[in-house]
């Protein structure tokens, strides 16, 4: 389990990127959803120990992860949003490498290690392909083979699916599901659907701050009866935003879908719709706007 109590971190320049975040995660995959700037990848960088938060406290199991990050770090698999690698080097060498650099000593250990990743993440045909020609989609499942070297307790993944064609995302997400089962796997991403897919609980940041958190089936639940859909022409929109909350609009069939946030028929029209998990988050999105 890990735990955040009161973290908070203000960068130099006086930006408040996080404010007095607590969150308790258990092992299986979690959603951190957030539009982005919400503070997402600042708060994914403070629990990998890559930053040290102005305030506040972190644990996982027995670690204390700000005084002891040493200890978190072994037993850490982290994929940020962007990760560097060295283009001309083989995927296989590339992580053989890296297994040098996380403790794996011995070249027999490092042999079974690098051969088992390259195979769950479906690379091996790839295996001696330099990094500079894979696609996006084999670099994230890359990111995550180097994340999962030293069998990992806690795994990070920020923006994994980002730039994926509907494929590549599908294959990465299966992969993530597989890893989630025994491990703590934080998926931070700005995408619902990845959320929805994937995670049994989540959270929802904005601001720096949590606006919402639990079991995406209960928070869904929880917004019947408040999202209330028109279809209607481009040109009433406007007067629409006046009168009414909006959450969110698309085009159909050359006509704009609106989804407006009532607590109450608002008549004009509009009709009661089963609310997902889009809704829930937009909704979040527009109470947070309304409080600031």
């Amino acid at each position: 389990m890990l735990h955040l109590t009161d973290v908070s971190h203000v960068y130099a320049n006086g930006t408040r990127a996080l404010d007095r975040v607590t969150l308790s995660i258990p092992r299986g995959m979690f959603g951190l959803l957030g539009p982005n700037g919400a503070g997402k990848s600042t708060l994914m960088r403070t629990i990998a120990t890559l930053q040290t938060p102005t305030e506040g406290a972190i644990r996982f199991g027995d670690v204390d992860v700000i005084a002891q990050p040493e200890l978190l770090r072994r037993s850490l698999g982290y994929l940020p949003q962007d990760f560097g690698v060295y283009p001309r080097v083989s995927a296989y060498d590339m992580l053989d490498h890296m297994a040098v650099l996380k403790g794996v000593t011995s070249a027999a250990d490092r042999r079974t290690t690098v051969e088992t990743l390259l195979h769950q993440v479906n690379l091996w045909s790839v295996r001696k392909k330099a990094l500079a020609g894979f696609s996006g989609g084999m670099r994230q499942r890359f990111g995550i083979a180097q994340a999962l070297i030293g069998n990992p307790a806690l795994i990070i993944v920020d923006e994994p699916t980002a730039g994926l064609d509907p494929e590549e995302r599908n294959r990465f997400l299966n992969l993530l599901a597989e890893i989630g089962e025994n491990v703590v796997v934080i998926l931070s991403t700005h995408i619902v659907e990845d959320v929805a897919d994937l995670c049994p609980r989540m959270a929802v940041l904005a601001d720096g701050r949590v606006r919402l958190e639990g079991a995406p089936l209960e928070l869904i639940q929880a917004t019947r009866g408040r999202i209330w859909s028109k279809v209607m022409d481009r040109g009433e929109l406007a007067a629409c935003r006046a009168r009414h909350e909006v959450l969110s609009t698309r085009l159909f069939a050359g006509r704009t879908v609106v989804h407006v946030l009532s607590e109450r028929d608002p008549g004009d029209g509009f009709a009661s719709v089963d609310a997902g998990l889009q809704e829930v988050y937009f909704s979040t999105l527009a109470h947070a706007r309304r409080a600031a």
